[in-house]
């Protein structure tokens, strides 16, 4: 079986000079190798063709026969590195909490391995009798949360 760090390590090489960085590499025990990346104005095919092109003239087909897929991190896909957290500030998400409870707002910052979600939700406001509408903050911990992933918005 091909080792999974050796493939992290050629990936690694591969990105020292440039602005993608690595999101996930899985290895499975029938040696299909599965690589993502990402970039914070996407990812281009050639690139993607380049660093595939560049791990299997580091391996040995002669040594183990594998099948290789390198890709970008899909757009509607969990976030997996902290990087993805930093990329989408500003923007729409959707974070599962471990409760289960769904939080669907704009991601406003990152700050290690924490990150705030504004939310505009209905606030019982003191002196008024109706819920007013506000933007509430929601802090998270990437470590505590189920997952969290671009909200894509098809209006």
């Amino acid at each position: 079986m091909i080792d999974k760090n050796v493939v992290k390590q050629l990936v690694n090489e591969w990105l020292e000079d440039k602005d993608y960085f690595l999101v996930d590499v899985n290895v499975t025990p029938d040696d299909k190798i599965t690589v993502e990346i990402d970039h914070a104005d996407g990812v281009w095919i050639e690139d993607c063709a380049q660093l595939s092109q560049y791990i299997e003239d580091h391996l040995s087909r002669d040594d183990e026969d594998y099948e290789l897929e390198v890709g970008s991190a899909g757009l509607g896909q969990p976030f997996k590195v902290e990087q993805q957290y930093h990329n989408f500030v500003g923007e729409p998400v959707e974070v599962l909490q471990a409760d289960g409870q769904k939080v669907r707002g704009i991601l406003k910052s990152v700050n290690g391995r924490n990150f705030v979600v504004t939310v505009n939700e209905k606030v019982k406001v003191e002196g008024k009798k109706r819920p007013v509408k506000m933007d509430v903050d929601h802090n998270f911990n990437m470590d505590e949360v189920k997952y969290t992933k671009y909200l894509i918005n098809f209006k």
